[in-house]
């Protein structure tokens, strides 16, 4: 029967794909491993309703989509804090035992889970019931792009768990990248093609995963390795990081190869040095370690802060440094003013990438190092930071080296520039009237933490400024869709879209709108704590120094750039534009002027997938009301909010007696208290 021989086929190939991908150790040769997947292919062509798609014929790549779909990660990707030297990590190691209260026998006996950093690019598996469902780009952390069509001809990735008794959901995080052997063929075809050839491993193994067509994906030696999880349920997992990346090698996954558990601080400064000493010899490129607390439990205690968690860092391997020549400088303005020297380099390839550019900061900097145009200069490029210019090396300086010149009024709309005596930045006095602060203020205004205007990219905020279509944020809400049509790129439904979502941005909270104002130094927290003191923006504007300096996380000199914003006659106008075309956010009574906010001093966590709102919106709504906003439940928990497969903090919550609300919950809570109904 043609199905009992194609069950046959697809479970025999997916023991060879495990042996050979996985294990390294293949079974067969490759001659008979193709002939069984021909013969599975023909199978399946001749009965097509029998493909599945955790078939192994479907890595071969299928049609190809027309856009990547959007996908809401249901547990947040997040980014890890770096450490460049040994004494960050012993001061991270005693931030964890002093969260922890551990006393010195414990700080010395603590584990960790040790792991090479894969520098290639992070995606999530998720498999329902033991098979691939979705593949997801790590995006911002919170949403990612779907790329299952991709992951799915990834050749060590498992189409099926290995595994009887599957979980019901179980996603798996991991790191795709292209080993240094198969990189070098895939380029050396693309020169016999005359073809681009990639410039490193990690921007191959990008460019891949975003290919429209599976086809290209499956053509490149791309690699997974699994280092954590995301979302699970229906399995009972060790209480221990390291057991559970076993645990993921049993299921079928390659995990990063030399994960090792140590102990202390002893053990995690010599697991470093190790693998430094093995970095030059591995088959892939790595930036450094992971060092994780081992046990779950300690983890949930720790929690996160901002978009980190407190019990991980990533060890970054030394600074990478080249010798290039300085070709010439020029001049950017920033969003605030700012005039920044950029270094024009003859390209030179430096920590894993080419580089032409290098920021000089400012005038200062520019004495210090004493560097002149046509000099030998040491380019230092330092993780992921912007490549900055370390050094001149002046045995080399040309006769025909130049000094460079600051400019002395600004290099765009040539207006008087101005550097105060206890700064070292010089700014382009102009404000809004200059392009290029307008351009870089509204591409602000419009981000996503901002106002959040969906399809407003830079490329569009440009032609607009370009064409003086617009010359503030709130001329953005009286673009029509003739003029929007007009630009380069924009069509029909584009427009459409983008005027949609200007119209639902309009409803958007008040630290938001304070915070996409762009008031130097005024970032998400600094607002937020702004608009709870104040209360209303009619406070918030007449608010005098002494005011602003009693508000938490401002100081003198935060208070005197939101004085001088506020100040700004120009300013106040495009404030009063904003709301009179819309722009709508809730106000409240000052806190100075209430005891306490109603949820003051309670710590609320958020857990599983929401339907009604965002967490985002969740977590803003229960900050304004006072509410601390955790990572993990502890005993400190007020208020467990559980929407659905939301995992073991809910079992945690319930095992130390904590409230739990479900969505619906929340939403009446929310109404209660604006009702002014909380009981």
């Amino acid at each position: 029967m043609p199905v009992d021989r194609i069950k046959s086929l697809r479970k025999q190939l997916e023991l060879l794909n495990h042996q050979y991908h996985v294990l390294d150790a293949p079974t067969v040769p490759d001659r008979e491993y193709d002939r069984l997947m021909q013969e599975l292919i023909a199978l399946e062509t001749d009965y097509p309703n029998l493909i599945t798609k955790d078939s192994p014929s479907q890595k071969v790549g299928g049609k190809p989509i027309d856009s990547f779909r959007q996908v809401k990660h249901s547990i947040a990707m997040l980014s890890l804090d770096n450490a460049f030297e040994d004494q960050q990590i012993i001061d991270f190691i005693g931030r964890v035992a002093n969260r922890l209260e551990l006393n010195e026998q414990q700080v010395l006996d603590l584990k960790f889970c040790a792991e090479p950093k894969l520098d290639g690019v992070a995606v999530s598996l998720r498999y329902e019931n033991g098979i691939l469902m979705q593949g997801a780009s790590r995006g911002d952390g919170i949403n990612g792009e779907d790329i299952t069509h991709n992951v799915r001809t990834i050749a060590n990735i498992p189409l099926k768990l290995l595994s009887e008794n599957p979980p019901e959901v179980f996603e798996v995080r991991g790191e795709v990248l292209i080993p240094h052997r198969g990189f070098e063929q895939m380029n050396e075809r693309a020169r016999l093609k005359d073809e681009k050839v990639f410039v490193n491993p990690r921007n191959a193994a990008a460019g891949s995963i975003r290919q429209l067509d599976p086809t290209i994906a499956a053509a490149r030696p791309l690699r997974f390795y699994a280092y954590g999880l995301g979302e699970f349920s229906g399995i009972e997992l060790p209480g221990s990081h390291f057991e559970r990346l076993i645990k993921l090698s049993e299921f079928g996954f390659n995990t990063s190869p030399g994960t090792e558990q140590v102990t202390g601080v002893a053990g995690c400064l010599a697991y470093y040095q190790l693998i430094q000493q093995r970095r030059d010899n591995l088959e892939y490129d790595i930036d450094g370690v992971v060092f994780k607390v081992d046990e779950l439990l300690k983890q949930q205690q720790l929690g996160f802060v901002s978009r980190a968690p407190r019990w991980a860092i990533a060890r970054k391997f030394p600074a990478q440094e080249e010798l290039t020549t300085l070709l010439d400088v020029e001049f950017q303005v920033g969003r605030t003013g700012a005039i920044t020297p950029v270094a024009r380099l003859e390209p030179v390839f430096v920590g894993g990438v080419t580089v032409s550019n290098a920021t000089l900061h400012n005038a200062d900097e520019i004495e210090r190092l004493d560097v002149r145009i046509g000099d030998t200069v040491i380019i230092r490029r330092a993780g992921d930071v912007i490549p900055k210019v370390v050094s001149v090396v002046l045995a080399r300086r040309p006769d025909s080296a130049s000094k460079i010149v600051f400019p002395t009024e600004c290099p765009v709309c040539r207006s008087e520039v101005h550097r105060q005596i206890d700064e070292a930045v010089t700014r382009c006095t102009a404000g809004l009237y200059c392009a290029a602060q307008r351009v870089e203020a509204l591409k602000h205004f419009a981000s996503r933490k901002a106002m959040d205007v969906d399809g407003l990219g830079d490329k569009i905020v440009e032609q607009l400024v370009a064409e003086n279509i617009i010359s503030n944020a709130a001329d953005l809400f009286t673009l029509d869709k003739a003029r929007l049509i007009s630009l380069e790129r924009m069509a029909e439904k584009s427009a459409d879209n983008l005027l949609q979502a200007l119209d639902e941005s309009k409803k958007t909270t008040f630290a938001r709108f304070i915070y996409a104002l762009g008031i130097r130094e005024v970032g998400e927290a600094t607002a937020l704590s702004l608009t709870q003191h104040f209360g209303s923006l009619a406070n918030l504007t007449h608010a005098t120094l002494e005011e602003l300096i009693d508000v938490d996380d401002v100081g003198p000199i935060v208070a005197n750039h939101i004085l001088e914003f506020f100040n700004s006659e120009h300013n106040i106008d495009v404030v009063k534009q904003l709301i009179q075309v819309g722009i709508n956010f809730v106000e409240s009574e000052p806190a100075a002027n209430q005891q306490t906010l109603p949820l003051s001093g309670q710590s609320w966590v958020v857990t599983g997938t929401l339907d009604k709102m965002t967490r985002q919106q969740v977590k803003e709504q229960l900050q304004s009301f006072g509410a601390k906003v955790a990572g993990s439940v502890s005993k400190k928990t007020t208020v467990l909010v559980a929407g659905t497969n939301a995992g073991s903090k809910l079992t945690k919550a319930t095992n130390l007696n904590i409230k739990i609300m479900t969505e619906d919950e929340l939403v009446n809570f929310f109404k209660n208290i604006k009702d002014g109904e909380l009981e």
